[in-house]
């Protein structure tokens, strides 16, 4: 079953606010999308403007962030249920790991186009999921790289009980390819808030990847 994901990137809580009171309507899972302005050029909304919305969403977390260990409490407080964090930003990644599981929150990582899928082959037992980054980071609407399908392909045949996630780029005439790569959550963000009915964009994207 290929889940289809709202993600949720803006710097402006008021937009916050509008994406998942939209995304409430159609979905029960958001990825909200983190920035720091330094590990990617972008920076976005914080904890803080997370902690001020109520919702029954489940909250996932992408962190582009340098040194993510110092979100993980704020976006606990704020809701989140999963923390994914960038391999590249983390030089000790199991000791981040080890301290989501003490938080009661499960862990992610993410990795960036460049980076192969055997720098995080140590770590696939204590993961809750790999997001793999079809794009390069930080911007809403960046161009699909299709090569990261290849390492999709990989982690399908690599990984035990871990959610395997593909983000970025995804489009309404590549969704169908993504999903035959094996990864089981597609993050969509422009192509679901940027373009029309976000509902109706939604639906769509679920009904290809059926």
């Amino acid at each position: 079953m290929k889940k289809i994901v709202p993600a949720i990137l803006t710097d402006d809580p008021k937009a916050l606010v509008q994406m998942i009171s939209s995304a409430e309507k159609f979905c029960d899972l958001v990825q909200i999308d983190i920035m720091d302005g330094k590990f990617v050029p972008s920076k976005s909304i914080n904890s803080d403007d997370l902690k001020k919305i109520k919702t029954n969403l489940y909250l996932e977390v992408h962190l582009m962030v340098l040194n993510p260990e110092n979100y993980f409490k704020g976006f606990k407080e704020a809701g989140a249920k999963r923390i994914i964090f960038h391999y590249e930003a983390a030089p000790r990644p199991k000791e981040l790991i080890d301290t989501l599981k003490k938080l009661k929150i499960k862990p992610g990582i993410a990795i960036n186009p460049e980076t192969p899928v055997t720098a995080i082959d140590p770590f696939l037992d204590e993961l809750d999921m790999v997001l793999l980054l079809a794009v390069n980071p930080g911007f809403y609407g960046s161009p699909f790289i299709p090569e990261v399908l290849q390492k999709a392909r990989e982690l399908s045949q690599m990984r035990k009980k871990i959610i395997l996630a593909l983000d970025g780029g995804v489009k309404f005439d590549n969704v169908r390819e993504i999903a035959d790569s094996g990864v089981e959550q597609i993050d969509v963000g422009s192509a679901i808030f940027k373009n029309g009915d976000p509902r109706a964009n939604y639906k769509k994207f679920a009904e290809l990847v059926k």
